[in-house]
């Protein structure tokens, strides 16, 4: 395992961290939220707009990057960094989420998951050693270690089987690992706190850089996730970085955060920019409906981010309504900059020791609408 990385804490309120992320590619600053660059690409934005929305690191995903244009193309052409041309931070998940749940034939046994590709029915095998290849194929700063994520609901007895194999897997991992960078565990163990506190007591034992919490937002209602993400934050080490993954709620952010996590990704603000639904200080906002005809205001007049700056919401509405692939870029845009500036707001509430009064006003805002809406 090599790689420059380090963390270190630079305030805290309450459980609260405010700390900063240092790899070979730059420095993190968290709390922070990473877009989603599924293919190599966060949709619809080049990587010069993701950053300028305020984004220090990005998510890339093993699966699909394996399967086309494939990791070896990639690193024959200098790695995912220079491939996608953006020289950050990036960290990459293992692959495994997506063989369980886009595969219609899916066999997983100790050896690893056997699965056929969505893109042309062909066969393959993920195993723990071959997802840490891939990943430093990729070049990625951060690796994530392939994991058993159940669909919940789901069995004790299903979880607890889920859990010994996260370990193993970790354990062939945290071995087989040579890329340039440093990987990070899973803690796995469903909605029971003594599995997670199995899972996360195992995994520290193999002393990882970096602890992600998994198996949440995979069916279960959100008071579940909360609960989980809290309780399993505290069994966590104090001094390296928690990440959250695949929760992507503004007020799930707020609660992880309240929590004591680091580090958050989800599709929900690029995929919802996409659909026409756009965050802002006033709540959500479908932009398609149609008391947008004709309103001259800008989107929100609290944002002055490109999108906010220069165009109307009557425009806005024409665009999507229109089918425009601009308006798939304005939108990702707003609602980027939107995640990425509630974050910057978080670390500044941290650092002057005002987080729990940030906490209630955002809460009781017209922005927290059913705390966040339910479009997972």
């Amino acid at each position: 395992m090599s790689g420059k990385f380090d963390f270190r804490l630079l305030s805290c309120d309450g459980r609260a961290r405010r700390g900063e992320l240092c790899t070979g590619r730059g420095r993190v600053q968290t709390p922070a939220f990473m877009p989603v660059g599924t293919l190599g690409s966060v949709k619809s934005v080049t990587p010069e707009e993701v950053r300028s929305c305020g984004a220090d690191i990005v998510l890339a995903n093993t699966y699909h990057l394996y399967l086309r244009p494939g990791h070896e193309l990639i690193r024959d052409l200098g790695g995912l960094h220079r491939f996608m041309h953006w020289e950050r931070p990036i960290l990459t998940d293992s692959g495994g989420f997506q063989a369980f749940s886009m595969t219609g034939l899916c066999r997983v046994d100790d050896h690893g998951v056997r699965f056929q590709s969505h893109v042309d029915g062909s066969s393959h095998v993920l195993t723990p050693e071959k997802s840490m290849e891939i990943q430093a194929a990729l070049g990625s700063d951060i690796a994530m270690v392939l994991d058993e994520c159940p669909e919940l609901p789901a069995e004790y007895e299903r979880i607890e089987s889920a859990v010994a194999r996260t370990t193993a897997w970790a354990r062939r991992c945290r071995e087989a690992y040579t890329g340039p960078g440093v990987p990070f565990a899973i803690v796995q163990g469903g909605p029971w706190e003594d599995l997670r506190a199995r899972s996360a007591r195992e995994l520290q034992e193999l002393d990882f850089p970096g602890y992600a919490i998994g198996g949440v937002s995979v069916g279960e209602p959100a008071e579940a996730i909360a609960r989980v993400a809290g309780l399993t934050a505290a069994m966590l080490p104090e001094d390296k970085p928690r990440y959250l993954m695949g929760v992507g709620r503004p007020v799930d952010l707020i609660f992880g955060v309240d929590s004591g996590l680091d580090l958050f990704d989800c599709v929900m603000p690029t995929r919802n920019a996409r659909n026409g639904t756009l965050f802002t200080s006033m709540g959500k906002i479908n932009i398609k409906r149609n008391e947008f005809r004709d309103d001259p205001s800008p989107l929100d007049p609290d944002c002055s981010c490109e999108t906010c700056s220069n165009y109307t919401r009557a425009y806005l509405r024409h665009l999507i309504l229109s089918g425009e692939m601009l308006s798939a870029r304005l939108n990702t845009i707003h609602n980027l900059t939107y995640y990425l500036g509630l974050m910057e707001t978080m670390r500044h509430a941290i650092e002057e020791g005002s987080f729990s009064a940030f906490r209630r006003e955002y809460l009781d805002s017209p922005a927290a609408g059913r705390y966040g809406g339910d479009d997972r």
